[in-house]
């Protein structure tokens, strides 16, 4: 992503103390501020009851999947190997302005593409873009994907919104599914003008998510929901 990626520009120029303008997730004639600050720039310590659930489940060498400015990465970088990817050029050249050390330009559904067999130990995914999948079959490649670039004994944490939790229905975007366990997002991001592409989000119940494991080399072995009820990390191990 370059110039027509308004949502990592906006965020890069959040970061250089230079933008003047919000940027505004859009749906229709809905819409929302993007709370920049709040989602990217908190300082991440081992301290919070989540965090150290995360950390408990991770080792190195790591792959932080879509890892915005890098505030996790910088994190765990002082822990152990940490390999940082986004697919926002924006986006990876401000962590490398923050001090992240190994800061790529990746695809997350390309991943064999960037990196060779056996390359982690452990995979952490933040920010639930997992759901841009779009779909059960895109779910089941990623997580091939991940058996693929992982070392026997590896894990991964994942984060998600449950459909079948009914605050989900709030989130921009939100679209139903007939089909139990599953829903969409559709959305676009704007900036000065700029505006990026819709994206579309499919959203995953655990069991749905279990269900998709199946024969990627993966399975679900702990669930952990935030407060809100709809929004969830999983932790998988290797079979």
């Amino acid at each position: 992503m370059g110039s027509s990626d308004p949502y990592g520009r906006a965020i890069r120029d959040h970061y250089l103390g230079e933008r003047d303008a919000p940027l505004v997730d859009r749906d229709g004639a809905a819409s929302r501020e993007h709370p920049i600050e709040a989602f990217y720039f908190g300082n991440v310590t081992g301290d919070g009851e989540t965090q150290q659930w995360v950390d408990s489940w991770l080792d190195g060498p790591l792959l932080d999947v879509g890892a915005g400015v890098g505030s996790e990465a910088l994190y765990w970088q002082d822990r152990f190997e940490t390999i940082a990817i986004d697919i926002s050029d924006h986006l990876v050249e401000t962590m490398r302005d923050r001090g992240v050390e190994e800061a790529v330009q990746a695809d997350m559904f390309a991943l064999r593409e960037s990196f060779e067999r056996d390359r982690f130990r452990s995979v952490h995914a933040k920010g639930t873009q997992i759901e841009l999948a779009g779909s059960m079959q895109g779910l089941r490649r990623f997580l091939g994907d991940l058996d693929a670039i992982t070392t026997p004994n590896a894990t991964a944490v994942l984060d998600c919104h449950d459909p079948e939790h009914h605050g989900a229905g709030e989130l921009l975007g939100y679209r139903s599914d007939p089909t139990p366990g599953l829903a969409h997002r559709v959305f676009h991001s704007e900036y000065e003008g700029d505006v990026g592409e819709t994206l579309l989000f499919r959203l995953f119940s655990p069991d749905r998510l279990r269900e998709a494991t199946t024969g990627t080399g993966w399975e679900v072995t702990e669930i952990r929901r935030s407060d809100d009820g709809y929004h969830y990390r999983v932790a998988l191990t290797t079979v």
